[in-house]
């Protein structure tokens, strides 16, 4: 027989263990006693929760938009030199067998449109800029 002690949510407990056998998988019973008194851990702080992230920018070139995960894109709704505002539709792509709108990030006109309808995504690729 075994003597274990086993912490579980800040309670400790005593645990004897018994082998039974000489097969390959022994079977264990366990005796659970009443729990032992322990000192409480010190709390640890938790993590601050992230922040929630801004659209990534280009540092003047304009906003990134992109692909929040892997598709396919089905169209395009807007056009180069288009005159766009925060959470319009820019495009909508295919994933997971639905249609997902992708949405502006910032007012601004679109700088640049790196993909075409029936382009394979990966999650985090730039779809468009933003300017």
């Amino acid at each position: 027989m075994k003597n274990y002690s086993i912490t579980v949510n800040g309670k400790t407990y005593e645990v004897a263990v018994e082998e039974k056998g000489g097969s390959a998988a022994p079977k264990v019973a366990a005796h659970v006693s009443a729990p032992t008194p322990s000192v409480a851990p010190a709390p640890v702080a938790a993590a601050p929760a992230p922040k929630a992230a801004a659209a990534p920018s280009t540092g003047g070139a304009g906003t990134k938009v992109s692909a929040p995960m892997p598709g396919k894109i089905i169209a395009l709704k807007v056009s180069v030199g288009d005159s766009v505002k925060n959470g319009q539709e820019l495009l909508v792509m295919e994933a997971m067998k639905m249609h997902n709108p992708v949405l502006a990030s910032a007012d601004g006109v679109v700088k640049e449109l790196l993909v075409k309808a029936g382009d394979p995504v990966q999650a985090g690729t730039v779809l468009a800029v933003i300017g």
